[in-house]
């Protein structure tokens, strides 16, 4: 089975997501912050999640990410597979040539039907779930307000005035009554 850090990563990031996705987009440099995973990691996390329809993006100010479908619509195998390579426990892939090229080896229909268990009970698991389990345990989720940028009014320009001379000539006679 490969269950790898991606897909832990995903899971984790996942969560994060829909706990703060009804206050607006959720940055990816907050998540990062607040689940200490690399920022670039996640960017490449969120493309994969992104190109499985699983969240969407919101470019420019306040934007970010949201859920692509509604979390009870989503689960663990979806966010597992969208980012790793299928879970699988045989080493020949699932293609049956355990014995170099000879068949099965002995033990083929165990991982294969660990494989079948494994995908089973992560599509049992929606990320709703998740998230009620986290907010069960007493998580705070904390919504800071997204920033409005407000148009604001063009500031008036005073003229600035100065008293210095403003050519060589009026220098040369700001010396001369001097």
């Amino acid at each position: 089975m490969r269950l790898t850090t991606k897909g832990r990563f995903a899971v984790t990031a996942m969560i994060d997501l829909a706990l703060r996705q009804d206050a607006g987009p959720v940055t990816l440099a907050a998540i990062s912050q607040r689940q200490q995973i690399s920022l670039s990691y996640l960017e490449q996390l969120f493309g994969k999640l992104r190109r499985h329809n699983l969240v969407e993006s919101t470019r420019g100010p306040g934007g970010g990410y949201t859920l692509g479908r509604k979390s009870t619509e989503i689960t663990v195998a979806d966010i597992i597979l969208s980012v790793d390579e299928p879970i699988d426990a045989t080493h020949c892939g699932g293609k049956e040539n355990c014995n170099g090229g000879d068949g099965r080896c002995m033990t083929h229909d165990l991982w294969a039907s660990l494989n079948s268990k494994m995908v089973e009970f992560l599509d049992s698991v929606s990320l709703q779930k998740l998230v009620d389990d986290q907010l069960a345990k007493g998580l705070v989720v904390e919504i800071k307000p997204s920033i409005k940028r407000a148009i604001a009014p063009m500031p008036i320009s005073q003229p600035i005035r100065v008293n210095v001379p403003n050519s060589v000539f009026d220098l040369g006679n700001m010396f001369a009554k001097s």
